[in-house]
């Protein structure tokens, strides 16, 4: 998103109060008092035509009447006013605007939004509390009480929400480098404060509290971006359809579903807490940010109880306790009394003294068996609270191999224990009131790493994944020759054919008499079905009849069946029966997956159980598109592990492999044929590696437009593939990349001569999984890579560039293989990049190289780029103006 003003939000050297006030009760009195309690050096200018002076400032009548253009202003006037005000701020050149009333219709909001766009001005709110800004000392809200420095930003869409933390905050010393107010987010959104945040040296993790999420594409990019950098924790408020629609702005605003939320969520590696509880104690968790080696927990007590309620909240999130060795079990039973517990949790006996604390923890940290040790006291008239937590804290800082593990505390009581808690706050352990809220704080660091690692996971690569568009193209486009809309079993096997999905033959019947003539034809056994759209589960009138082996048993059962219907649903339309041979069921698992058009993120594939009672979003494991195997196998697991889908003894096990190829075939599908609006497979048979659709029905509706506009992510560009001949008469595919090409790439960064790496990085780069991972996991709103690949898959060159949203100019980067040089890749790499440049009307392509890399100086003149050389800064400038040209 773009960052253009946000400087003058957050760095303003010169703020109006429109509105500022000597009433008691009113925001614009509170705004002024805590702006000049703050720090802030800057002229402050408030607006008001009632006073010559506000908090002893001179005021102003009217906003015409300002003696300089402010950087930011502060409008604490009621809504209607507002539109006329941004309008006059907008004009006179004021950068950005912070709006605080409530009760703004979409009509104003939409007003407001075009005047400040047309001048380029940034709004925050309205329905803002403000915001908090303690590194510079700046406090532009009307909280009772401000914030310290520290390291997290707070962004909020509700100001209650802001009050509350704040005050938590306070009480428990939490500090903040950035305390922001969204309010309803006409302009500035929580994209573009990602953004920023992500940049910002004074933050170290991100808090958001978030009611929705308006332009899921802008969010997911944002989102995706700064959980690479920093710890992004997520409050989604509106879990229940009830609370959702209590968040709407106005009454027609679109819903999404909670579960897509979450979905989004784990795809973009940030992490969900879901309670107020949850709440502080991820506040707790970020204000230190522990990085967490793993998901071995050891705890260490005084007493049982209370690690049992840790365990049974730690089970309860998925997580799991470490059995410990011989060896350390031996170690602890020298040091401690017969009677602790041999076991994790390690209890050491209420009677416990510092000496026995210090001894437990050195072996547990000397073990290398834990990555994170749970700390808990309970109050014992043995030991000091304190004196314990000051030893153990001198202990933990002084012993080397506790670098290497994370540290939580719980030191349970209230007013015997507060010093102790403060004391370990302050030495920067993050320490609980409850061991629920420790143990629920583990889960968050393992959730989190969980999702940052499936962020970064290579995925496997299908290259034989088969996708026929034509094929499924013609057939979508007969439906809506044949005027039709819903596709059943029998109309759709050419669609999952093309796409290389298994499907059981069917046949469509008009009565049981052609049922029996086609089941003749078909050979025995065989199903007969209902096919009524008024009837939605066939099983309330026995519409269903397995395991037929014969035209008489046939056409008995199609009569029954038509004689149920009659008696039950008198009213309701039949269009025929559907005839399937028998699929092998003995051990067989029934799965149901459904493709949804969720209101905000767009379509998104559900898997779960089958079964009539199947509910959808409640009863199934949900996931954004697009998905490729990786992704695909998370949301198999996920349904796994939350009980979505339950496998019995009696079934063969889950081919999750098999599953996952599935799930991503489906997931080009419904990509590249936006006119399929929702799909249900109910069910899909899994027996072994054969997965087979038994009923499917698609839904249809015309498309028109850009069928990737509807994505919250948007997928690989296969518009963009291109193949081409080199001058050796070599044949080469150009292509964007893609996260399975990590592997290719490693190897062809290997055969790149170390001088040649250092012409394109600047610097003599590391191949690790990690720096790959951002090489090819790219975000296609934000950059583009194309590689140019053989027939045998290697990579052979790579060109990339990286859009500047603020400037609209892109930098560009090229490699080629060492030994393939001459051969043009560099030539038609480059113009592949600048015809793609031109098409997202980026208005320039810049580069730097080193003066003394001739190819690629000599290859930039011949492209058109003018070329700077600065031989004192050691650097060769590259730059080549755009002008915007349709895409073929």
């Amino acid at each position: 998103m773009s960052q253009h003003g946000l400087d003058s939000l957050f760095k303003p050297t010169s703020i109006a109060v429109i509105g500022a006030s000597h009433r008691e009760d009113s925001a614009g009195k509170k705004i002024m008092k805590n702006l000049l309690a703050g720090d802030f050096v800057g002229p402050i200018m408030p607006v008001n035509r009632k006073y010559q002076a506000i908090a002893g400032v001179m005021a102003y009548p009217k906003v015409r009447h300002l003696p300089h253009v402010p950087d930011l202003a502060i409008l604490c006037t009621p809504a209607q006013k507002n539109v006329s005000l941004i309008k006059q701020l907008a004009e006179l050149g004021c950068k950005a605007a912070i709006i605080i009333a409530s009760g703004t219709t979409p009509e104003q909001q939409q007003q407001m939004d075009q005047a400040a766009r047309r001048y380029k001005m940034r709004i925050l709110g309205p329905n803002s509390m403000g915001m908090i800004l303690p590194h510079v000392g700046l406090n532009i809200s009307f909280s009772p009480f401000s914030a310290k420095a520290g390291r997290i930003a707070f962004v909020s869409q509700s100001a209650a929400a802001c009050s509350t933390i704040l005050d938590w905050a306070r009480h428990n010393e939490v500090g903040f480098s950035h305390f922001i107010s969204l309010g309803d987010a006409c302009d500035i959104s929580f994209a573009a404060i990602l953004d920023y945040l992500a940049r910002d040296r004074h933050t170290s993790a991100i808090l958001l509290y978030m009611d929705r999420v308006q332009e899921a594409r802008a969010f997911m990019s944002a989102a995706r971006a700064a959980s690479r950098n920093k710890v992004v924790l997520v409050v989604k408020t509106g879990k229940s359809r009830v609370g959702a629609q209590l968040n709407r702005l106005y009454a027609d605003e679109p819903l999404g579903m909670d579960a897509a939320y979450d979905a989004a969520i784990r795809r973009a590696g940030m992490l969900r807490v879901h309670d107020s509880h949850d709440l502080f104690a991820a506040v707790e968790t970020l204000n230190h940010a522990p990085t967490l080696r793993g998901e071995r927990l050891a705890i260490l007590t005084n007493g049982n109880s209370p690690a049992i309620m840790a365990v049974d909240a730690l089970i309860a999130r998925g997580g799991q306790l470490v059995n410990l060795s011989e060896a350390t079990t031996t170690a602890l039973s020298a040091v401690l009394p017969q009677a602790w517990s041999h076991a994790n949790p390690i209890n050491i006996i209420g009677d416990a003294s510092i000496k026995r604390y210090l001894d437990s923890l050195k072996i547990l940290i000397e073990s290398n068996e834990f990555d994170a040790i749970l700390i808990m006291h309970a109050p014992s008239a043995i030991v000091s609270s304190l004196e314990l937590a000051q030893q153990l804290t001198q202990f933990i800082k002084e012993h080397s191999a506790a670098r290497h593990v994370s540290f939580l505390t719980n030191w349970l009581g209230e007013t015997s224990t507060f010093e102790a808690r403060r004391w370990l706050t302050n030495a920067g352990l993050p320490t609980y009131r409850t061991p629920e809220s420790a143990a629920k704080a583990f889960m968050h660091l393992v959730e989190y790493k969980r999702n940052q690692k499936q962020l970064m996971e290579t995925p496997a690569s299908i290259s034989d994944l088969p996708s026929d568009r034509a094929t499924a193209a013609q057939v979508i486009e007969r439906a809506f020759t044949q005027q039709l809309n819903q596709l059943d079993t029998h109309q759709v096997s050419e669609l999952m054919t093309a796409y290389g999905i298994d499907i059981l033959p069917t046949w469509i019947a008009a009565d049981s008499v052609e049922a029996a003539h086609i089941a003749e034809q078909v050979g025995y056994p065989v199903v007969l079905k209902l096919r009524s759209p008024d009837i939605k589960h066939k099983s309330e009138v026995s519409g269903v009849a397995f395991n037929l082996r014969s035209a008489a048993e046939v056409a008995h059962a199609g009569e029954a069946i038509f004689d149920r219907v009659q008696q039950d649903y008198p009213s309701a339309r039949i269009d025929g029966l559907l005839v399937q041979p028998m699929a092998r069921r003995a051990r067989s698992q029934e799965l149901h997956i459904a493709v949804r058009s969720d209101a905000i993120f767009g379509p998104v594939i559900l898997l779960g159980d089958g079964g009539i009672d199947w509910q959808g979003e409640e009863e199934a494991a949900v996931s954004l598109l697009p998905l490729n195997m990786t992704l695909a196998r998370y949301l198999i697991v996920q349904a796994i592990k939350t009980g979505k889908i339950k496998a019995t003894r009696s079934q063969c096990p889950l081919d999750i492999e098999a599953l996952s190829r599935v799930l991503t075939k489906l997931s080009h599908l419904i990509i590249n044929h936006p006119q399929i609006t929702q799909l249900d497979i109910h069910p899909l048979l899994v027996t072994d590696k054969e997965l087979v659709v038994v009923d499917i029905s698609v839904k249809l509706a015309p498309f028109t437009g850009d069928g990737q506009a509807r994505l919250a992510i948007r997928p690989y560009p296969v518009e963009w593939e291109e193949r081409t001949q080199l001058s050796n008469g070599q044949s080469v595919l150009l292509r964007a990349v893609l996260p399975e090409d990590e592997p290719a790439h490693q190897a062809f960064l290997l055969q790149v001569s170390d001088q040649d790496r250092y012409n394109r990085f600047f610097s003599d780069v590391v191949i690790n999984h990690e720096k790959l991972a951002h090489m090819m996991q790219i975000d296609y709103d934000r950059e583009m890579a194309f590689i140019a690949v053989a027939d045998n898959k290697e990579i052979l060159a790579v060109v990339r560039a990286i859009l500047d949203p603020d400037t609209n100019i892109a930098e560009f980067a090229i490699l080629v293989r060492s030994d393939l040089k001459g051969l043009g890749l560099g030539h038609l790499l480059m113009e592949k990049m600048i015809h793609y440049a031109r098409t997202k009307s980026i208005q320039e392509l810049s580069g730097i190289t080193m003066p003394t890399n001739r190819g690629m100086i000599t290859l930039a003149r011949k492209l058109g780029f003018s070329v700077k050389v600065q031989l004192e800064d050691g650097i060769a400038e590259l730059k080549l103006e755009l002008k915007k040209e349709n895409m073929d």
